[in-house]
Formats: C-alpha cells, structure tokens, sequence
C-alpha cells in the first residue's frame, strides 16, 4: 500500500517529505503542469482524428475505391474504441497508469502510420480498428491520470480545460482536414497525428513519475469476452440497422439478441470473479449510477445535434460544407465557456449539484427551439437556438466525469474513468442510429408526397431523388429545379424536427436525473489519499 501512496503523493515527480503536507501546499509543480498539457495533447488526438478524416473521405474514396465499405471506415474505429475502454480502464489500475497510457498512445500511432500507408480499402479499415484500439486507450488514461494527480476539489478548472480542447478539435477539426487534403494529400490526415503523438510520448514517458503496480490478482478473460461480444454487437446494430440491412432482417435481429445475452450475462460473472475488469460495486453509489446515465443521455444528444446540424444549415440554409466546423461556432463556443467558468466555481465553492440541473434544464430548451426550425429560419435564430444547447452541455460536459470520479476510491479511479467514456460514447452511437433513420425515413416520406402532388417533370426529378437517397449540398442544390429544391428542404426540415423533437425527449430524462444528485462533498488532497489497509 506504500506504493499507493507514493502515487498520490509524488505525482508529476515531486517526492516530498511529507506526502500528505505536499499535497495541501500551495500551487502544484511545473512538472504537474508539463504532465497536465501533455495529457491534454492526447484527447486532442484521440478527439481530433475522426474530424479530420470526415473531410478527407471523398478523396480517400476517389483514390482507393470502396465506396460500399465507406461506412466500416469510420465502424471500425468507434467499435475497437468503445470495446476496449473498459478494458484500458481496468489495465490502468491494475499495472500503473503511466505504462498502459504510454502503450495506447504507440498503438494509436501504429494505426496512424499504417492508415495513411494503406493501399486498398481493407488494408485501411483494418488499420483503423488498431487506430481505435489506441483510442480507446487514450482519454481513458487522460482522466484517470488527472484523477491521481489532481484530487476532486482542484479538478473543476482542469476538466473545463479539457472541454475546451474538446471543442478546439471538433472547430478545427474539419478545417485542418480540409487543409491537409487540398494541399498534402488525404494520408496526412493520418500523419498528422505523429508529431503530436511524439510529443505527448516524450513529456509523460520523461515528467510523469509513478509507481508500478504489480497485481496479483488475474486478468478477467471471461468478463472482457462478454462485455467485448456485447458492446461489439450493439454498435453494429446501431451502425447497421436501417443502413445496411433492415431493423426486421435475420442479421439485426441476431445482433440484437447476442448483445442482449452477452450484456445479461456480463454482471453474473462480475460478481463471481476477484479483479472484475468493471466492479459492479461502483454502481451501488447513487451518483455514480446516476451521472453515468446522465452521460449515456448527453452523448446521445450531443452527437446526434453535431451530426444533423451542420446537414440542416448545408441543405436548407444554403452554407459551404467546406466550413463545417464553423458551422457548429455557436454551439462550441458557449459549452468551452461554460465548462471553464463552472469548472472554476467547483474548484473555488466545491459546490456543484446545481450545475446539473441548469445544463439539464438547458439542453431539452435549445433542442425544443431547434426542433422549430424550417425553411424560414435564419442563421441568427438558429445560432441564438444553438447557444442555449451549447451553454446546457457545457455545465454537463466534464461535470459529470468530475462527480463519477468523486464517487469511487482511488483504486477504481480508472474504471470509473472508462465506465463514463464507455456510457457517453454508446449513447452517441445510439442517438446517431436512431436519429438518423427517424431523418431518413420523414424526408423519404416528405419527398414522396411532395412528388405525388408535383407535375409530371417535378414529380419525376422528386421520385429519383427519394430512390437515390441523397443527401445534397448546398452547390448541388442550387442546380435543381426551384421547386424540386423547394421540396427537398421541405423534407430535410422536417426531418431534422422530428429529430430535435425525440432528442428533447431524452434530454429531458437528463434533466429529472440531475435532480437526484446528492451534493457529496469533493475530496481534498487529504482525503484523495487512500487508508492504510
């Protein structure tokens, strides 16, 4: 237990005399700060790369082909990514962070190189399942890396810097990406990555002082099977259904009943084995259960926002895709802002049960306005719309992974970790889904009346392009008919109602959650550090 200890008193290379003295003393060593930024630099990687390599796949498509597989490239990422968090977090607190953290970071450049290396389709598909595999490592071990060396009292302000980096990946993300492919090629979307890589390597590999953990319980193989087979089944049907194959077919049906068995089956043997890689303790806290769902709920409707959005503004408002990022300004902006201010207040007051319920209350308001939008809307009413959401998201945003790790001891700081990563990111997978055949199926039904109501040559042009699917731009818009353009951004319209409309009605399940959080006190750096057994 001494080992321990020294984890929480020697952070960042500092080895005081008086661990428990050092850690209430004044402001915290440069080598913490060093640590702090190079950590920083790993989400910025681990959040930047999907919105890079979203602006650089029709050219990745043009060069290598597979359109048919297009979707796997980005499938095969977040499904590696979401089954192996839980299994990043649980190797962190059994073996010591520092070298779990630094092996996700080579994996993730391994699966850099080798994308941007890739010849065929495959090759690149394949190389993007080791990317995740890092990935999945990469924020996990930021957080419970800032868990051990920051204790819940101070951690407000550092988790609303990692919002902000958060937000500068998914603003900047499409841009650099765009850049890089115009003027480089689509592989240095991929290389990019190095450079970064390399210097998060040398300043954790260098700075970052802590103990190796040497456990002497067993890996649970069992559990990691069943939560592996469980996760990787519900993210294709999420994926899948209602794309690739139907939500009634064999093959969704089949998927569906393996994750409901594996996922069954999960807490059973949890219970049975000595190191279960997700310890169904942690669940016995009310805030720990009740932030996790809080979680689930937020990346259900943060993603589904961010991905439907910038679609209304290109096919109804008539904006540039090539600003994509841009696009989303007025929801980034305040959630940056609003996570940095109430991250300060927690770690000046210690307070923060009301910031919950205001961003719960926030959330279901600015999708409700949104969900009013139509062909009418100007840009200025639905920028002031997307400022109430993003303000609602920034007072959720890191909060909810502060007070997860406030509810666990030291020892589950990584679970704890990965376990609201895991929640947020299934919850994204989800909404994306499930918004995304709700849009689909209203504008396919929204262009089909308008097409039987239609002239002849309208009706026509209408009919195709409901068979086709499309989903157009702004430059391949304006070459339609007035009034087959008319009528498609009818549809998107509506679509994009229906879906604001069901997205209001999880958040709002958010909202009644937030009221159930009890305001237990943030751990000092005192009582961060964990009792002698």
């Amino acid at each position: 237990m001494e080992d321990r200890e020294e984890s929480s008193a020697g952070q960042g290379g500092a080895k005081p005399a008086d661990p428990a003295g050092a850690r209430e003393a004044g402001p915290k060593p440069r080598s913490v700060r060093v640590v702090l930024f190079s950590l920083m630099i790993a989400v910025l990687l681990a959040m930047l790369d999907n919105m890079i390599v979203g602006t650089a796949m029709p050219t990745i498509v043009g060069e290598l082909g597979g359109l048919e597989h297009l979707s796997w490239v980005v499938t095969a990422y977040t499904l590696t990514t979401a089954a192996s968090t839980p299994l990043w977090g649980k190797l962190g607190d059994m073996y010591g962070r520092k070298g779990v953290f630094l092996t996700s970071i080579v994996i993730f450049l391994a699966g850099s190189v080798t994308s941007g290396a890739a010849q065929t389709m495959g090759q690149l598909i394949g190389f993007r399942a080791l990317q995740g595999l890092g990935a999945g490592g990469l924020m996990v071990g930021a957080m419970a890396i800032m868990g051990d060396l920051i204790p819940p009292r101070e951690r407000g302000k550092y988790m609303g810097m990692m919002a902000g980096v958060m937000s500068l990946a998914m603003i900047g993300g499409p841009l650099v990406g765009g850049t890089l492919t115009d003027h480089l090629g689509w592989r240095w979307a991929f290389y990019i990555n190095l450079p970064l890589g390399a210097v998060a390597l040398a300043m954790v590999g260098t700075v970052l002082h802590l103990p190796k953990k040497r456990s002497q319980g067993r890996i649970d193989y069992a559990g990691a099977v069943l939560l592996t087979v469980g996760i990787t089944a519900a993210v294709l049907v999420t994926s899948w259904g209602g794309t690739e194959y139907d939500w009634g077919s064999g093959t969704i049906i089949g998927l569906t009943a393996l994750a409901v068995l594996a996922l069954a089956a999960f807490p059973f043997v949890e219970r049975r084995v000595a190191e279960p890689i997700l310890p169904m303790g942690i669940f016995r806290s009310a805030n720990f259960s009740l932030v996790t769902l809080i979680g689930f709920l937020l990346g259900f409707v943060m993603f589904g926002s961010m991905t439907f959005l910038p679609l209304f503004q290109q096919s109804v408002q008539g904006a540039s895709a090539t600003n994509s990022g841009l696009l989303l300004l007025p929801v980034l902006l305040p959630m940056m802002a609003v996570s940095v201010v109430t991250g300060r207040a927690t770690t000046k007051t210690g307070k923060y049960r009301a910031y919950p319920i205001i961003g719960g209350a926030l959330i279901p308001v600015g999708l409700f306005l949104l969900a009013q939008m139509d062909v009418g809307t100007s840009r200025f009413t639905s920028g002031l719309y997307m400022v109430v959401l993003g303000a609602g998201m920034g007072f959720l945003m890191q909060l909810t992974m502060l007070i997860a790790q406030n509810s666990v001891e030291l020892k589950d700081m990584g679970v704890a970790s990965s376990t609201a990563t895991l929640f947020r990111t299934i919850g994204g997978s989800f909404g994306v889904a499930l918004m995304g055949t709700v849009f689909a199926r209203q504008v396919e039904d929204s262009m089909r009346e308008a097409a039987a109501a239609g002239g002849q040559t309208d009706g026509k042009a209408l009919a195709k392009l409901t068979e086709g699917g499309a989903q157009l731009d702004a430059a391949s818009l304006a070459k339609l008919p007035d009034a087959v353009r008319t009528a498609y951004e009818h549809a998107v319209a509506d679509g994009t109602h229906l879906v604001f409309l069901l997205s209001t009605a999880f958040a709002a399940l958010a909202f009644v959650a937030a009221w159930f959080i009890k305001e237990v006190p943030l751990k000092d750096a005192a009582a961060q550090k964990p009792a002698a057994e």
